[in-house]
């Protein structure tokens, strides 16, 4: 790969759907391209395919047609098996409800990603703090989510995205179950992780509030993308 290839190429991305004899399509012929460094906003209407695009991202669901490729290699038609280790060492989920495990402390939900690493138990604990301090919360290390706040699980919930040092972070609507001062202060942790770590930030969104927090805004309508905005 060159300095100056795209993280992200998608080329003539379709996606559609079959439920029973209709088909729906997503996305149709679809061209995108996302350089490393990025914080991207994506916008759009309910249905309008945002998630769908993100699962795609990440390698959870696959195209219809067309390709995906990431650093200049194909991931679209990777085995399982391969997609899951490209997946584990190049991206982090957030989500909007935090999916954190109920019965296990801050810490210990942040190590879940590491369980299936060589990494020694030292290293899993020293990556895991690590991870809590960037994002302001190691002081609550062995407190249960049933102790913390909404904004205090979200960032538990990117420490745990970020604990394996992922190139990039997708985001589907993670102040979305938010107050707006604890969706302020996640999202200028995403502004930090992004401007401090180079992580290459996707969100989806419906807040335009959040959506100025990025440098590039995208509104994705009918399988298109309207471009909305640059800021450097």
């Amino acid at each position: 790969m060159t300095e100056s290839a795209p993280l992200y190429t998608l080329t003539d991305l379709s996606k559609s759907y079959t439920r029973g004899r209709e088909t729906i399509k997503i996305f149709e012929q679809l061209d995108m391209t996302i350089s490393s460094g990025e914080f991207i906003a994506i916008m759009g209407p309910s249905g309008s395919g945002k998630t769908t695009l993100l699962n795609l991202l990440g390698g959870i669901d696959a195209p219809s047609s067309g390709t995906v490729e990431f650093e200049g290699s194909r991931v679209d038609n990777l085995s399982q098996g391969k997609l899951a280790a490209w997946r584990a060492r190049h991206v982090g989920f957030i989500f909007q409800f935090y999916n954190l495990m109920p019965t296990l402390t801050a810490a210990q939900n942040v190590e879940l990603p590491l369980l299936l690493t060589k990494l020694s138990g030292k290293e899993r604990k020293n990556r895991v703090l690590t991870a809590l301090d960037i994002v302001g919360i190691a002081d609550r290390a062995g407190h249960r989510p049933r102790q913390l706040s909404g904004g205090q699980q979200q960032r538990v919930a990117i420490a745990r995205a970020i604990v394996a040092d992922p190139e990039v972070l997708l985001c589907d609507e993670p102040t979305g179950d938010l107050d707006r001062n604890s969706a302020d202060e996640i999202l200028g942790t995403l502004q930090e992780l992004n401007k401090d770590l180079n992580k290459t930030i996707i969100m989806v969104t419906h807040d335009p509030a959040a959506a100025k927090y990025a440098r590039r805004e995208l509104f994705l309508d009918k399988g298109r993308f309207v471009e909305k905005g640059d800021r450097t």
